[in-house]
């Protein structure tokens, strides 16, 4: 959105992009951070991958196991996970989830349509 005047969203009214099977996801775009919504199905399997951005993650509903910097951490409903800038993670849904993730700056590369890592299809059931 980019602007200087207040904006409303409501998530009932952005249209979900299916990424593939496995994910989902909406998002809202201000001036210094973007707010996401992703949707995942159990086995949905975020790849390696690091960027620019800080990112919070809160789980809304069910759980990830997440990789970083060769570390497990599982982060479930209720709880929030910050990933500071340019820290390689992945993440993996252990259930079906609702993850919140919150960066600064916005992921242009998701604004763009760049972001081929998130639209293969993945499926890792839990180990």
């Amino acid at each position: 959105m980019n602007s200087n005047q207040p904006t409303h969203s409501k998530w009932s009214e952005i249209e979900p992009e299916q990424l593939n099977p496995l994910i989902g996801r909406q998002f809202v775009v201000g001036n210094q951070l973007m707010l996401a919504r992703i949707l995942l199905k159990e086995g949905a399997v975020v790849p390696l991958h690091h960027h620019h951005n800080e990112q919070l993650s809160y789980i809304l509903e069910g759980a990830l196991k997440f990789l970083l910097d060769g570390r497990e951490v599982v982060v479930r409903a209720g709880e929030v996970l910050c990933i500071p800038p340019n820290v390689p993670h992945e993440a993996v849904a252990l259930e079906d989830t609702i993850d919140i993730d919150v960066f600064t700056p916005p992921r242009q590369d998701w604004i763009d349509g760049e972001d081929a890592y998130l639209r293969q299809q993945s499926d890792r059931r839990r180990d």
